[in-house]
């Protein structure tokens, strides 16, 4: 058992520096994928997360264009981005994403995603958040 959790923390740490080592990210073919499989269920039109922010995830345009409360993503700056903030788990447990806190939204709990999908969605912010 203890090898097996070692095998994991191992595909864990080497996929964390094959992203922070790696050129530059896509959108399309890093980011999108991840959004798609984690947050497309609430953040589409009709969507629990979408009727409550108007975010929208099932494309560039409308990640970039934020909530109806403003911009999510600093290109350049990933801690200053609120998505980067409320995925990393640094603010209050109650608003991370996806929700994984017991009174989470009503279409259900998530779990919190893998540090390697944190780090992608950093990067490709850092690397200035681009359409590629």
């Amino acid at each position: 058992m203890l090898m097996i959790q070692i095998k994991w923390v191992l595909v864990l740490l080497m996929s964390i520096l094959m992203v922070a080592c790696s050129q530059e990210l896509s959108f399309q073919n890093d980011v999108m994928p991840i959004l798609a499989a984690n947050c497309s269920d609430c953040h589409t039109t009709g969507g629990e997360g979408y009727n409550k922010s108007g975010f929208n995830v099932t494309n560039y345009e409308n990640l970039m264009k934020g909530t109806k409360f403003g911009p999510v993503i600093v290109p350049g700056n990933s801690a200053s981005s609120p998505l980067y903030q409320l995925i990393s788990h640094a603010t209050d447990v109650k608003i991370q994403m996806p929700p994984h806190h017991k009174e989470a939204l009503a279409e259900g709990r998530r779990e919190p995603l893998a540090d390697a999908q944190i780090a992608i969605i950093g990067k490709w912010i850092d690397q200035g958040a681009k359409n590629n």
